[in-house]
């Protein structure tokens, strides 16, 4: 069977293992990026070490960025995604680090950056977070089915977020004429000051969160974030 033909960023990782000693420290993150698409785990932990210990620097590159694109041929927001798809298993789920070679499938680690982001986004419920998570580590969905599924949740989300702000707004409008209409009263009626300053402060800034401008930039971001 003919092995498929290299591309040109095998071909540079290649020339650059000639040109390394072979077992280095870095010949090993060069052969993990070689191969990071079936076993992305080592590459996200050599490239964990590498930004916190700053080696780059001593291999000639002035940042992270610059020794991503030029050595390990990826995207900053790819080694982004690889680290902190580490970090995650690291403190999330230990075990699997240590079965990374006999993990079938493996968890790709753009769907893990899925489950992060749905784990920071407090509008993403805990059902959905759970559907993300045992869709992620069952094995039994591919990125793209997992990235469909994100992009579907994302967008409720932004629509309950529509929803909210309208709500919101009503209230606002309710508690403003509240507090002008008690305003013309006199002391009798009322007992006690009633000031309703606090609650319609905290309704204009509810309201600004979720201006339209904001809702629009999240749904042209999903694409992006799911690739």
């Amino acid at each position: 069977m003919n092995q498929a033909p290299q591309t040109q960023a095998e071909q540079k990782i290649e020339q650059l293992l000639s040109q390394l000693e072979p077992g280095s420290e870095r010949y090993r993150i060069l052969s993990s990026a070689k191969q990071f698409k079936s076993s992305w785990v080592d590459l996200g932990q050599q490239l964990q070490e590498v930004r916190r210990d700053r080696l780059y620097v001593q291999w000639g590159y002035e940042c992270f960025e610059d020794y991503c694109s030029r050595e390990i041929r990826i995207r900053r927001q790819t080694a982004d995604k690889l680290t902190m798809a580490y970090h995650y298993l690291e403190q999330k789920n230990p075990a699997l680090i240590s079965q990374n070679d006999n993990l079938n499938p493996l968890p790709d680690f753009r769907s893990i950056d899925l489950l992060l982001q749905a784990d920071a986004d407090k509008n993403f419920n805990t059902d959905q977070q759970q559907e993300l998570h045992n869709a992620v580590f069952e094995g039994k969905l591919s990125h793209p089915t997992i990235a469909k599924r994100f992009k579907e949740m994302s967008m409720e989300v932004a629509d309950q977020a529509v929803r909210q702000r309208a709500e919101f707004k009503s209230a606002l409008s309710a508690a403003r004429r509240l507090q002008s209409a008690i305003g013309g009263l006199p002391d009798e009626f009322l007992g006690q000051e009633l000031n309703l300053i606090p609650l319609i402060e905290s309704l204009e800034q509810a309201v600004e969160l979720l201006e339209p401008q904001t809702i629009e930039t999240t749904n042209q971001n999903v694409q992006t974030q799911a690739n």
